[in-house]
């Protein structure tokens, strides 16, 4: 009986050394430098001692590298579309050479490897850009900032520790056992970075019908759980509409890393996962775009002047089948791709932006597009914004008037209900949080991410967070929105008070002391205020009253759809 396909490279790899090797390892590292791995590098350690990345053993080198950038290959030739090696910041870094062994560690100190540093050199992001302008495909891979790139082997002492869908978490030697007990041999994959709806079930299906072929969901199951936890919800939706699927064909599994942005490269990955998971053929394509340009497996394996995905992939011993563009067509209750939409056919497509906006607004969204259990699921993680939390974060200068606003929108927030209200003012932190800071810009910038991370977990928990500090400079502010965004909403109100105003009224004498040199680093004065490019909100409190002002915002609110 035929067997399944040999991973890529024609041998499967396990960098997990042996139960004396692992302890001998351990007692060695205690006089080893030590790297605390962050998640992301974590999940691309995981995939590297686990074989899913075969035929690599460890990070790649500077020529391996480089190849990559420029050919799609690894410097002996073989296909391999994008970088990976271990990124370190400059402190980390110091005093690392060539020849140095280093244990790689989680961030609760618990040790996953051993890296053979074989080679190490500055990250060079002009030069990159250079290899890439000579590639076919210029565009899918990360823009390597500064640091460091090193490269070398590694000896695995223990897989991450994980404490979800354990059941599902397989290395490609437990996957392919698994799946050679149950007899199958041709298999159809399909790695998913978002929920599958309807159009991506039928078609799903019916290629592994087509091809005689069992089907393997590989959703990517990796990310951050304070920033990045997202994979739970799509993770739940798989499990979810696994039913529909024939128990005795479909098998779901996922994958520990979050999926690269959309490009021909990362598809190329794909390809290469799959056949190291055990599949002949994989799906590429059906999705929107995640901060790339191509979404449908047509666009993918048409791309004009780039890279020719599915001559690619055979060259790697798989079969790719490109997903196509598809409509609904009510009268046969299916879809059909456009090249079998007939004149007679009336073709319906919801589109995915549509759909995040129902979702987000909480109306309707038809079963022919996506299915009952998948949108109670997303439901459930991405409520209504009526039921989402949100921040408000006020910045302006010393006396504006950001404190009175903060709290008189507390209190009408409070009096309408349905969301807890918390109240963040600046001097009510500093006293709380922030007691041994001073006023330096190093400081003051540590205060507002400690506002940030604080208000996050609260707009996270969907409640509401009204934050009121100075909050001088635009990246940390940036960074904060940042933060915020990705759990929910955020709205930047500029109290744009001119400094006239704000002296004049100097309650506590700051400003006058600042011109008298006793206070230094004061904003507006001796330290620059950046004011905000775009905020949500902008008021002027020299002629607004409070209550005015409170209604811009709640009206703000209202519009976005957090407030009914």
């Amino acid at each position: 009986m035929k067997d399944l396909i040999a991973p890529y490279g024609g041998q499967p790899i396990d960098l997990l050394v042996t139960a004396g090797q692992a302890e001998a390892l351990k007692k060695e590292a205690l006089g080893l430098p030590s790297i605390d791995l962050g998640w992301r590098q974590i999940g691309e350690l995981e995939m590297l001692m686990n074989g899913a990345y075969a035929p690599l053993r460890g990070y790649m080198g500077r020529a391996d590298y480089e190849s990559v950038l420029e050919k799609l290959a690894l410097a002996d030739g073989t296909a391999w579309p994008l970088p990976l090696t271990l990124r370190l910041e400059d402190k980390q870094a110091a005093g690392l050479k060539p020849g140095d062994r280093v244990a790689l560690r989680d961030g609760e100190g618990f040790m996953l490897a051993v890296l053979n540093i074989a080679d190490m050199w500055q990250a060079d992001p002009a030069g990159d850009r250079e290899l890439l302008a000579r590639s076919s495909v210029a565009e899918g891979v990360d823009e390597a900032g500064t640091g460091w790139h090193v490269g070398g082997m590694v000896e695995g002492v223990s897989l991450p520790m994980h404490h979800d869908f354990n059941a599902l978490r397989m290395t490609p030697a437990e996957l392919r056992a698994q799946l050679a007990r149950r007899g199958w041999r041709r298999i159809v994959a399909y790695l998913a970075g978002q929920p599958m709806h309807r159009v991506q079930f039928e078609f799903c299906l019916r290629t592994a019908i087509e091809q005689e072929a069992n089907l393997l969901l590989l959703p990517f199951g990796g990310g951050d759980l304070v920033s990045h936890a997202g994979y739970f919800t799509l993770m739940r939706t798989f499990q979810a509409i696994m039913p529909r699927f024939p128990a005795a064909t479909t098998q779901l599994a996922m994958l520990p890393i979050m999926p690269p942005p959309s490009s021909l490269r990362e598809k190329l990955m794909r390809v290469i996962l799959a056949r190291n998971y055990g599949c002949s053929h994989v799906i590429v394509g059906g999705e929107h775009a995640n901060r790339g340009t191509a979404r449908r497996g047509l666009d993918m394996c048409a791309a004009e002047g780039g890279l020719d995905v599915a001559a690619a992939a055979e060259r790697i011993g798989m079969t790719v089948i490109p997903f196509p563009r598809m409509q609904y067509v009510e009268d046969r209750d299916e879809y059909v791709s456009d090249t079998e939409l007939a004149d007679d056919m009336r073709g319906a497509n919801l589109g995915g932006d549509e759909f995040q906006r129902r979702l987000r607004a909480g109306l309707k969204i038809p079963e022919w597009y996506a299915f009952p259990e998948v949108v109670a699921e997303l439901n459930r993680s991405t409520p209504p914004r009526d039921r989402q939390g949100f921040t408000v974060f006020f910045t302006g200068l010393s006396g504006a008037g950001k404190s009175t606003l903060a709290r008189a929108l507390a209190i009408r927030l409070m009096e309408m209900g349905g969301r807890p209200v918390t109240l963040l003012d600046g001097d009510i932190v500093r006293h709380h949080l922030s007691s041994e800071l001073g006023f330096s810009r190093e400081h003051r910038d540590v205060n507002v991410r400690r506002i940030g991370f604080v208000a996050s977990e609260i707009t996270r928990n969907r409640g509401v967070a009204i934050c009121a500090p100075i909050a001088p400079y635009r990246q940390t502010r940036r960074d904060v929105r940042t933060m915020i965004e990705a759990v929910g909403g955020f709205f930047e109100v500029y109290v744009s008070t001119p400094i006239e105003t704000c002296e004049a009224r100097d309650r506590k004498g700051l400003y006058a002391k600042a011109r008298a040199g006793l206070i230094p680093e004061f904003t507006g004065v001796s330290d620059p205020y950046e004011a905000p490019e775009k905020p949500e909100v902008m008021l002027d409190t020299t002629e607004l009253t409070v209550d005015e002002a409170i209604q811009r915002i709640l009206l703000k609110l209202e519009y976005e759809g957090y407030l009914r």
